[in-house]
């Protein structure tokens, strides 16, 4: 598989890049984010996936949330694709919150969204084997994301036991089914058939999962969509109820904004780093 280098900037010793690719899964040319810290130099590194929100690029996570600096001192290379396949032959919405830029991190069944919207596969299959097999990467994984990317992040982890080491989430969308958000999304990719939509749901994942990979969670209770389209304390329920590890940090006067993300991404990539290796 072909990686053509795009953005080459030196940061905190290392390298923060971009590449672009032709994804099978996806059937178009994707962006993805690549920092290798100083240590890639002699050695293999673990790799954090981070999965981003609605509307993001690539570009979000790189240029606002600050992770180089940890990743740099913990060792750690991380991973930020695109949030959704693109181009023009790609399907699209008028709306934000559907089709480019909201992938959701799902593998579409309906049309037009299915012959281009599989993000699921992308993130769990060919992204970590494109990178494992271009960089200085070691078998151990995390995944994190924000909001529709903390979504992904959680569901993905707990659809793939042993798959990851760790996962962590910053606001996230922790029961789409039961959300405005979702409930538009997965109506529009998978159909009006509501027990197709549990596995993409992380609430409703926790029924079944036989992993208990410790979930690190935090949210702003100033957040502007804390009450209509995040809903954490359906996260802590389901958790209680399937007795999983869980970590829920709820901060006073933080928003949704990347002003939230990188007051605690240190925190994360620490987190991480000591999974990862432990």
């Amino acid at each position: 598989m072909n990686l053509e280098r795009i953005e080459h900037r030196a940061c905190f010793g290392g390298w923060q890049d971009v590449y672009r690719h032709d994804s099978a899964a996806l059937g178009c040319a994707m962006n993805v984010a690549v920092y290798l810290p100083p240590q890639a130099e002699r050695e293999r590194l673990p790799v954090l996936y981070w999965l981003s929100g609605l509307t993001c690029t690539e570009q979000n996570f790189i240029a606002k949330a600050g992770a180089q600096r940890y990743a740099a001192e913990h060792g750690v290379i991380v991973v930020a694709p695109d949030t959704s396949p693109r181009g023009a032959g790609v399907a699209d919405d008028p709306a934000w919150d559907l089709g480019q830029g909201a992938g959701f991190y799902l593998n579409a069944t309906e049309q037009p969204w299915a012959a281009h919207y599989r993000m699921y596969d992308y993130v769990t299959d060919e992204l970590p084997a494109l990178v494992e097999s271009s960089f200085p990467a070691n078998d151990a994984r995390g995944i994190s994301g924000h909001s529709m990317g903390g979504h992904g992040a959680l569901t993905i982890a707990l659809r793939n036991p042993g798959r990851y080491r760790s996962v962590s989430a910053f606001a996230p969308i922790v029961a789409p089914s039961r959300v405005p958000w979702g409930e538009k999304a997965f109506t529009a990719y998978l159909g009006p058939d509501r027990a197709g939509w549990a596995r993409y749901d992380a609430t409703e994942l926790l029924k079944t999962t036989t992993e208990r990979l410790p979930l690190l969670v935090d949210q702003g209770e100033a957040d502007e969509f804390l009450a209509t389209q995040l809903q954490p304390e359906r996260l802590r329920e389901a958790c209680a109820k399937a007795d999983h590890p869980l970590t829920l940090r709820l901060h006073p006067g933080y928003d949704h904004s990347y002003y939230f993300v990188t007051s605690f991404i240190g925190e994360h990539v620490a987190w991480h780093a000591r999974a990862m290796r432990g």
